[in-house]
């Protein structure tokens, strides 16, 4: 994977946007590009805020882009990887997906859950699938083994495969519970929401 020159900046955030914050570090304020869904989970303006980042150099442009975990920025510098995913696209897809449910859809080969992601058609999706399986495997990502019967069960049960998905993401990974109790506490964590 990419490394970046600068890995992370902690500074005091000035001012947030969509899918942008600045942080002030000494004199100098950085506009850093983020996932949409990054920002509610900021620091409070005028608050010390770290996030880790990825420096893009463009033959026009540096863009410094930042994520909440390093987690996400790994991901991120995965999928920047794959030909046909710039840093826009990929910002798209971490605005969607945390690192653990891009690792579950990826493992699943499920291209239909990119679907709304901006950018992504069917053929990035599958391109997107096949080239980041096996490579987000870490202490971040989520172990799909024989999530299948309970994605399934849950779908019988009238939930969609995503939510079924954001369910397992939710359980314990330690690998010892049955299909049947991994199905009750999806159920349970579902139903508290």
């Amino acid at each position: 994977m990419a490394s970046s020159l600068i890995s992370s900046v902690i500074g005091i955030l000035q001012g947030v946007g969509s899918d942008w914050a600045d942080l002030s570090i000494g004199a100098v304020t950085f506009r850093v590009s983020i996932p949409s869904s990054s920002v509610e989970h900021l620091s409070s303006v005028g608050e010390t805020t770290r996030l880790y980042t990825s420096l893009q150099v463009r033959e026009d442009s540096l863009t410094l882009f930042g994520f909440l975990t390093e987690e996400t920025r790994l991901a991120f510098e995965a999928l920047i990887e794959i030909n046909g995913v710039g840093p826009k696209v990929a910002l798209s897809v971490l605005s969607r997906f945390t690192p653990d449910s891009l690792a579950m859809a990826v493992s699943a080969g499920d291209t239909d859950d990119f679907g709304g992601v901006g950018g992504v058609g069917k053929k990035t999706a599958s391109r997107i699938v096949l080239e980041l399986k096996g490579k987000l495997e870490g202490e971040w990502a989520v172990p799909f083994v024989d999530e299948g019967d309970v994605v399934e069960a849950l779908a019988a049960l009238g939930y969609s495969v995503a939510e079924a998905r954001k369910a397992i993401s939710s359980l314990p990974t330690d690998g010892v519970a049955s299909v049947e109790d991994k199905v009750r506490m999806a159920l349970k964590w579902l139903s508290s929401r």
